[in-house]
């Protein structure tokens, strides 16, 4: 919306905008400074909790005049901390709101009051701020503009325990990428906020737990710092512990629990350290409880999926604690028919956010079963399980789509996974009896039976990059050990070479064409498998043609293809090393055996030496 007064107003806005709205808005034109003050005032409670009133007084121009009045130096300080105040409280309307504040360019006048000496008028342009940058409309980058902001806001956390609140949820709403956490972290963020924690006031002790927890979200650097800092004699990790004990707000228990999370994944904080087996994981399994909000269930949820996600041993926690497993599965059913919820304004938006519970229980479920094959039967067993990963494979949202991908994929994982990608095959005999190796055969055989192949194929035709390596990874978890590879190529075969060919010939990039021809290898592995390979003439030119790819990762990937195919021990070899003789691989493999990628050249000299044998 433009912001100059000559702009003529359509006359169908201008027939909803009543006379009192135009009234207060000549009144900030009156030459009388006092008159102006009280047309100020009387604006000020007349936009008060009245959407309606905000949108007509934009309309009529009152923000660029507004900005004119807080900027003019003839203005009384009165007049301009009142001016600050009106803005803030059109800001509190709707995001089409702060667009037009936005477009009048507010942030510059705003960041322009606070190098007043006025207290309460830097605190009003403060709030003011505070609300612009936690709309989700305004662009953080608008924070970073001008390099002179960063350190007088950092200068002005000292002013008052006002200054100290909205400064720290500018700076956490506003922290969204690495360079962000490098420039607060330059500017002194870490000493000036710690102190904070320990504020008379709960807000501010609040946001300067946010501030850290974003400042420490996947940077090594802010996490290895605040591992040290000393608050009043106390160590800041043993400050959070204490902030996340049960008789602390919710909200602070959470925000705690992440800061130590964050620390520990960066690499500050051991996975072994009581404050995370005993403290950090406990209070995030207790934010799963459906005795929580739904906000509140889904961090807990999603906060644990990413501290346990590395860790076999926080994994084994987790699943023994509380009856987690159990606990997510009400996840899918909420919110339910006898829901205790009599709020109908909570009811309508869990409605509208239940979808998210569903997502947070895919991405635990994900971590949970990562490693543990006990662990993924549990989580196989728990009611209705795989139903619930095919629906989610479905839904609307691509971010439960993405999660339910995530989810199978880990279940399909086996303690064949320790192994590296492509196996020495004599390993696998004596895995044949081993139970959870029998216990993973039924669990592929449940994804198999749950997920359809046109759901499959559905997967892997998503424009959504994350969902079709997600899936591709499931498709070679499933490929894996012969039995497995020869039984899912023998009634899935023709659609899986058909999803491969198609992939390959695509506009993918490197990743995507990688693990495909991985999964390739895995087929070429199969004892029946691989002559779906064989017989497959425009399958074997494309593993040709990414033979002498310029990428070696592609060139490593096919190259295990034709290993698999050629190894001499097994039935058929002799057959299958001439077939690709004739189409010109031997001389490929001559070529890379004198490539300066030692990995490439070694590859191609043992692929050689089965033709010699």
């Amino acid at each position: 919306m433009a912001c100059l007064l000559e702009t003529p107003i359509r006359m169908s806005v201008l027939s909803e905008v009543t006379a009192s709205s135009r009234h207060y808005v000549d009144r900030l034109f009156d030459p009388d400074p006092q008159k102006v003050l009280q047309g100020v005032i009387d604006m000020k409670n007349a936009v008060i909790g009245n959407n309606k009133q905000k949108a007509n007084l934009i309309v009529l121009g009152a923000v660029p005049r507004l900005l004119y009045l807080l900027q003019q130096e003839t203005s009384s300080t009165e007049l301009k901390t009142e001016c600050a105040v009106v803005l803030g409280s059109l800001a509190m309307g709707t995001e089409n709101n702060v667009k037009s504040l936005l477009d009048c360019h507010i942030i510059p006048a705003l960041l322009q009051g606070l190098l007043s000496q006025d207290l309460k008028f830097i605190e009003a342009c403060l709030r003011c701020l505070r609300t612009i940058f936690t709309s989700p409309v305004t662009p953080e980058e608008l924070l970073y503009t001008d390099a002179t902001v960063i350190p007088h806001l950092m200068a002005l956390l000292g002013r008052s325990r006002y200054t100290q609140e909205y400064i720290c949820q500018i700076f956490s709403h506003c922290c969204k990428a690495p360079d962000h956490q490098t420039i607060l972290f330059n500017h002194g963020a870490v000493q000036n906020i710690a102190h904070l924690l320990t504020s008379v006031s709960y807000k501010v002790r609040m946001q300067a737990l946010k501030c850290f927890s974003v400042l420490a979200f996947e940077n090594p650097q802010v996490s290895m710092t605040l591992v040290n800092v000393l608050v009043d004699g106390e160590l800041l990790p043993q400050i959070f512990v204490k902030m996340l004990q049960r008789d602390k707000p919710i909200e602070m228990q959470l925000t705690s629990a992440k800061c130590l999370t964050y620390m520990c994944r960066a690499g500050a904080i051991r996975t072994d350290d009581n404050c995370i087996v005993l403290k950090t994981l406990p209070c995030l399994v207790r934010m799963c409880s459906k005795e929580r909000l739904l906000e509140e269930r889904v961090e807990g949820a999603e906060t644990l999926a990413y501290l346990i996600e590395p860790d076999v041993e926080l994994q084994r926690i987790a699943s023994i604690t509380d009856h987690l497993i159990a606990m997510l599965a009400d996840y899918f059913k909420y919110p339910s028919s006898v829901s205790a919820i009599t709020d109908i304004k909570r009811l309508d938006h869990d409605l509208k956010h239940a979808h998210e519970l569903r997502q947070a229980a895919f991405k635990l479920y994900a971590s949970l079963g990562a490693n543990d094959e006990d662990i993924r039967k549990k989580i196989i067993e728990t009611e209705n399980m795989m139903d619930r990963i095919v629906n989610g494979l479905s839904e609307s949202s691509i971010k439960v789509r993405l999660a339910a991908v995530r989810c199978l994929h880990s279940l399909s994982r086996s303690v064949q996974q320790l192994r590296t990608s492509f196996q020495d095959h004599a390993v696998w005999k004596p895995l044949m009896k081993n139970m959870a190796f029998q216990a993973e055969q039924k669990i592929k055989a449940d994804i198999l039976r749950s997920l359809s192949t046109e759901q499959l194929f559905q997967l892997l035709s998503d424009s959504d990059l994350n969902v079709l390596m997600k899936t591709l990874g499931l498709l070679r978890n499933l490929l894996s050990t012969r039995p497995h590879i020869d039984k899912i190529m023998s009634t899935h075969g023709k659609q899986i070479m058909q999803a491969v060919t198609l992939i390959l010939e695509g506009e993918h990039n490197i990743e995507v064409k990688e693990q495909t021809l991985c999964i390739l290898a895995n087929i070429a592995d199969g004892t029946t498998a691989k002559e779906l390979i064989m017989t497959n003439d425009d399958i074997l030119q494309k593993i040709k043609y990414y033979m002498g790819h310029s990428h070696v990762k592609l060139q490593l990937a096919a190259m295990f293809c034709i290993s698999n195919l050629i190894w001499n021990e097994e039935e058929g070899s002799q057959e299958r090393q001439d077939k690709l003789r004739d189409i010109g691989i031997v001389d490929i493999l001559h070529k890379l055996s004198q490539s300066p990628d030692t990995n490439l050249c070694d590859k191609a000299k043992t692929a050689l030496q089965q033709y010699l044998a």
